[in-house]
C-alpha cells in the first residue's frame, strides 16, 4: 500500500471543489431567496414569472389588490415589495392566505408611489403566524422551480 500523499489529496480537493463549484454555477439560482433573477432594469418589461398568483396595475396607495392566489392549503404569506433598480427591496407589507383565493387586500405599513414598479412574491409560512422574510423560505413554484414574484406598476 502507497504512502498518504498530501499533495494528492489537496489536488483531490481542489478538483473536488472546481466541479462542484462548475455545477453550481450552471444551475439556475432562481428558487433560491435574495435572488434577483426576473427583474429586468427595464421596469417597462416587468413580467410574472409564475401563474401561481396575478396582480394588475392599480393606482398608488395603502394597499395592494391581489387579483387571485392559487397555492394549495396550507397557503402563503403575500408579500408587497419596492423594486430598486434590479433588485427586490423593502417589504411594504404582507398578508396571510390559507389557499386559493381571489381580491386579496394587502394593507402596507408605507403607501405606494404613482408610476413606479412593485412586486407581490409569495413566501411559505414557518407556522408561527407572523411574518418575517429573514425567517420565511422564498415559495417556489414546482413547474418552473422559479420563485414566485409578480410584478405591477402604480398609476396616479
Amino acid at each position: 500500500m502507497k504512502h498518504f500523499s498530501l499533495h494528492s489529496f489537496v489536488v483531490g480537493v481542489m478538483l473536488g471543489a472546481l466541479l462542484v463549484g462548475a455545477w453550481f454555477l450552471g444551475s439556475n439560482f432562481a428558487f433560491m431567496p435574495g435572488s434577483s433573477e426576473g427583474v429586468s432594469s427595464d421596469t417597462n418589461n416587468l413580467a410574472s414569472t409564475s401563474e401561481a398568483i396575478s396582480v394588475t396595475d392599480q393606482k398608488a396607495g395603502s394597499e395592494v389588490v391581489i387579483e387571485s392566489v392559487t397555492v394549495p392549503p396550507p397557503g402563503v404569506w403575500v408579500a408587497v415589495r419596492e423594486i430598486n433598480g434590479t433588485d427586490l427591496g423593502n417589504v411594504l407589507g404582507a398578508v396571510r392566505v390559507g389557499g386559493p383565493r381571489t381580491n386579496i387586500s394587502a394593507p402596507l405599513l408605507r403607501v405606494t408611489e404613482p408610476n413606479r414598479s412593485y412586486a407581490v412574491e409569495l413566501y411559505r409560512d414557518d407556522n408561527n403566524g407572523v411574518f418575517d422574510p429573514a425567517i420565511n423560505s422564498v415559495y417556489v413554484d414546482f413547474d418552473t422551480g422559479a420563485r414566485v414574484v409578480v410584478y405591477f406598476k402604480t398609476t396616479d
